[in-house]
């Protein structure tokens, strides 16, 4: 326990009044002997009658006086020396009460030191409060960036949900009975390297023991064969279709790729209305060095000229093979159809232009657009580019209006089957 302040500050004023009396009892002593030094001295300077004895006495007395001088000045010294070491003892007795006033909260110097601390530590909580919202800030951004990519993910695995629920088409190629695997090969390069909305989409292949599978989109409207061999289509229809085809055929030759066998059945259709070119497993790649082919590949009754004669040939040949399809969907059947392959092809050879039966019977645009698709020449044959451009083509409806024909049709086929 600590003495109460008051008798603190109490012995303190005694012991300040008892330091300040020691130097006046040293001076006290001193100053007799100070006196009694300067009284012989007087009595040395006077006149004597009798001078030997009068210098004898203070000659006597002095080195006493002296003595006594010296032994009251070093009772001085070690006087103030202490009075210095009580004043240190004091002051450090004095500094010990203020430290116990302080942590006793006596007196009013509390204050000041309570504030500085007050003002500190709210300084230094604001500090960690303020780090503390930083590192929350931080771990919610991260937890954000964490979320997203989860999310994504997430979106990922609906989506491939949702394509595993969806039906797809799949190509079976028997590689062991394949007399070109070449062929099999370009294929799969074509549809996976050019995409297209009007084009069959190529999803994945897989190799199954002797066989390859080729994934594509299912198409659940039937070829356009189908359509055809059912019932006839309005002029409205046939430029529909054939304006998909010819944005499918401007995207490949862009590309400078030849699908060398467009026919109805390679045509396909979906109940939304969509169109596709599919089958490239006889499509070339063109390049800078072979920018024409030569070959005879194809289907026989849809082969430009320029493809039965073995002479060299362009992405034109695409546009003679749909100006055929343009007649098979006016008469519902292809030139010569009725021929064998090798007189089908003679014909087409030496026959000039295929021709309507009655050709009074459709518009002027849509014969015009089949002359120009159907030149034997090929450089005076349009493109797909500027096909597109075309009135017969300018001035159909959306793919929207095929979707009745496309839906009729699909469900005569499934009563059919029934």
């Amino acid at each position: 326990m600590f003495p109460p302040p008051e008798m603190l500050l109490l012995e303190k004023e005694h012991e300040q009044i008892a330091l300040s009396e020691l130097p006046c009892q040293t001076w006290g002593e001193l100053f007799p002997a100070r006196e009694q030094l300067e009284q012989l001295r007087q009595q040395v300077e006077e006149p004597q009658e009798n001078g030997q004895n009068i210098k004898a006495e203070p000659q006597a007395e002095l080195p006493e006086a002296q003595s006594d001088i010296k032994a009251a000045k070093r009772r001085n010294k070690e006087d103030i020396r202490s009075i210095q070491e009580e004043k240190n003892l004091h002051q450090h007795r004095s500094d010990l009460q203020d430290q116990v006033s302080v942590r006793a909260e006596a007196t009013p110097l509390m204050k000041y030191p309570l504030s500085c601390f007050l003002q500190n530590f709210n300084k230094q909580l604001q500090a960690e409060l303020q780090a503390t919202e930083t590192r929350l800030r931080a771990r919610e951004k991260r937890l954000d960036g964490k979320t997203k990519v989860a999310r994504e993910k997430l979106d990922v695995l609906l989506q491939e949900q949702e394509a595993l629920e969806k039906q797809v088409a799949i190509k079976k190629i028997n590689l062991q009975g394949l007399t070109s695997k070449e062929l099999t090969v370009n294929e799969l390069m074509v549809m996976k390297m050019n995409r297209n909305p009007n084009l069959v989409n190529y999803l994945d292949s897989y190799l199954v023991d002797d066989e390859l599978w080729l994934v594509m989109e299912y198409m659940d409207g039937g070829s356009l064969r189908d359509v055809i061999s059912k019932t006839y289509l309005s002029e409205d229809e046939m430029a529909a279709v054939s304006r998909e085809c010819l944005q499918g055929l401007d995207f490949l030759h862009s590309n400078h790729v030849i699908h060398r066998d467009v026919k109805s059945c390679n045509i396909l259709l979906r109940t939304d209305g969509s169109v596709k070119l599919a089958d490239f497993g006889l499509s070339a790649q063109l390049t800078a060095e072979q920018n024409q082919r030569s070959s005879v590949v194809g289907t026989s009754w849809w082969m430009a000229p320029e493809v039965v004669t073995g002479q060299p040939y362009g992405p034109k040949v695409d546009i003679w093979s749909l100006g055929i399809v343009g007649i098979e969907m006016v008469e519902r059947q292809v030139p010569h159809w009725n021929e064998s392959p090798t007189s089908a092809e003679l014909l087409l050879a030496t026959g000039g232009t295929p021709q309507l039966r009655q050709p009074k019977l459709f518009s002027a645009s849509l014969r015009d657009f089949l002359s120009c698709c159907l030149q034997t020449n090929e450089e005076w044959r349009w493109s797909a580019k500027e096909l597109l451009q075309h009135q017969f083509i300018t001035s159909v409806k959306s793919v929207s209006s095929l979707v009745p024909l496309i839906i009729s049709v699909k469900k005569r086929k499934e009563e059919e089957r029934l």
